[in-house]
């Protein structure tokens, strides 16, 4: 099991480095939903979409 642990050092640290970003740009989205920011980071009186996305209720 060691053995295998060094063998494969290289692709477990990539494999967490590259879960951890994954993990903090959900955690971003999430948290931007929660407030209530644009997904562009835009106002939507330019966007061509924007009777689109955030239609009436």
């Amino acid at each position: 099991m060691i053995n295998w642990l060094f063998e494969n050092m290289s692709t477990i640290v990539v494999l967490l480095i590259v879960l951890g970003t994954i993990s903090l740009i959900l955690g971003r989205m999430i948290k931007d939903k929660k407030k209530g920011s644009k997904a562009c980071g835009c106002g939507c009186s330019d966007c061509p979409m924007s009777g689109k996305c955030h239609s009436q209720m």
